[in-house]
């Protein structure tokens, strides 16, 4: 279950490790068991032109890195690859076990929040102990950003927009500005790393998504949660399943019987032609909805929260879920 917890637990932990860390400067130790705060994202395969060497382009001499925190990895792994050699991106959230909802932050997570010149936070509730890592260590010098505030989704509203292609790529587009405000004199070079990544580096995750929008568009879906509802829109697919069981089984609470019952009845009628679920957060009553919908035909594929397995890239994970999902409607569709 999902049950946020305050990050201002063992007395005021966090608040004494941003004290420190303002004596102590930046630190990328590992975290707590349980998580993989402070270590790096990995680089991508250099075959896939992903790597922090590739794409440099003009104007990468001036020997400046910046310092950038994310909150969660699938937002610094975008934030690495174009960055490039000018940029150190530490992810707090890099354990495929660890829930980003009820995350609780390290002192180690506080000082590489205080070192930070460039902080990436989701935002819209989902990692609300990050925003208070970035309240307890004031810096008027570090540029943050917010997705949530970014795309104009507001708290309440669904806060997976990693899984939005075009919040993707409106997140892109803004990582690339505030890298050229934050290090001028590289402009040219992260103007090339971001040409790079939108061109070819997420060429298959581009085409993926058009393929399925193009072949499967308006064929209805449900799912497990909410995670999966801004994957569906950008693919073009009709979602059955009630928002309010997406949404309580996503936050953590207990689904209506009422909704239950609906879901029970559109796999049984199969209403749905697939359906997909959250292999990290498969509650029983998840549990059950997969082991109906296998048991009516109805072919089930998987997405998970956080990047999987360990060390992946953005682009790689997400073209294998995608790749999941395409072959579920194949053949669920004959198409």
């Amino acid at each position: 279950m999902r049950t946020p917890i305050s990050p201002f637990t063992a007395g005021g932990l966090l608040l004494a490790a941003a004290l420190t860390a303002a004596t102590t400067g930046c630190s990328t130790s590992g975290g707590d068991s349980g998580s993989s705060a402070g270590s790096k994202n990995a680089a991508p395969a250099a075959s896939q032109g992903t790597g922090s060497g590739s794409g440099s382009g003009s104007g990468s001499g001036s020997g400046t890195t910046i310092q950038v925190v994310a909150a969660e990895n699938f937002w610094g792994s975008i934030a690495e690859q174009l960055g490039g050699t000018h940029a150190d991106v530490t992810s707090i959230i890099t354990n495929p076990a660890t829930d980003p909802h009820d995350y609780e932050p390290t002192a180690a997570d506080a000082r590489t929040v205080a070192g930070a010149q460039y902080a990436i936070v989701n935002g819209i509730g989902y990692d609300a102990w990050a925003d208070k890592l970035l309240a307890a260590s004031p810096n008027p010098s570090r540029t943050d950003l917010t997705v949530g505030d970014l795309v104009g989704v507001k708290p309440g509203g669904n806060p997976h927009r990693w899984y939005s292609p075009d919040n993707v790529h409106r997140v892109i587009e803004q990582i690339t500005a505030e890298y050229k405000k934050l290090d001028p004199a590289d402009a040219a070079y992260f103007d090339s790393r971001k040409a790079t990544f939108e061109n070819t580096t997420l060429a298959p995750y581009n085409q993926a998504i058009a393929g399925i929008k193009a072949k499967y568009a308006g064929t209805p879906i449900g799912a497990s949660e909410s995670i999966v509802s801004p994957l569906a829109d950008g693919l073009g697919l009709k979602m059955l399943t009630p928002y309010s069981f997406l949404s309580a089984i996503s936050e953590g609470s207990g689904p209506t019987a009422h909704d239950k019952t609906e879901i029970d009845q559109q796999i049984k009628g199969k209403q749905i032609k697939i359906y997909v679920y959250n292999s990290q957060n498969a509650t029983p009553d998840v549990q059950e909805q997969v082991k109906e919908a296998k048991a009516e035909g109805i072919p089930v594929a998987t997405v998970t929260e956080t990047l999987t397995p360990a060390g992946a890239s953005f682009q790689q994970w997400q073209v294998r879920q995608l790749d999941g999902i395409a072959a579920a409607l194949a053949k669920a569709t004959g198409k």
